[in-house]
């Protein structure tokens, strides 16, 4: 639903004081596309799992168990990351605006109730 003009009015209001109050935090929000905060993340999760490599290759050679270990569990948690990041990029994360009730499915029956339809059914043909 679109705004009224008195309410278009207003928000430019408060958006231009919110403006002339802290410009630093304007022009970090005024950013149009927020894919690119995600690239952002993606990036460095991209930078963390080159880390966490190092260290697996680190720890082999050193023979430090400990280190491989860290060196896992750094590649692990920014894979995570990244993937989540990747997803909410591509809008594969994100909820419908309005939740729709779920389709109701017919009651599947169980094994065993076919097997008796099918047993009653063979008697009463008798």
């Amino acid at each position: 639903m679109p705004l009224s003009e008195h309410e278009q009015r207003l928000l430019d209001q408060i958006e231009q004081g919110l403006y002339a109050e802290d410009p630093k935090w304007a022009n970090a929000v005024r950013i149009s596309d927020p894919r690119s905060h995600y690239k952002r993340r993606l990036l460095k999760a991209s930078l963390g799992f080159a880390l966490g490599v190092v260290l697996l290759m680190v720890g082999v050679v050193a023979n430090e168990i400990w280190l491989g270990v860290a060196g896992f569990v750094v590649m692990l948690a920014t894979c995570l990351w990244g993937l989540s990041s990747w997803k909410r990029m591509n809008g594969f994360g994100v909820e419908s605006p309005a939740p729709r009730a779920p389709a109701r499915r017919p009651q599947r029956r169980g094994f065993m109730d076919r097997m008796e339809e099918r047993w009653r059914r063979r008697t009463d043909e008798r």
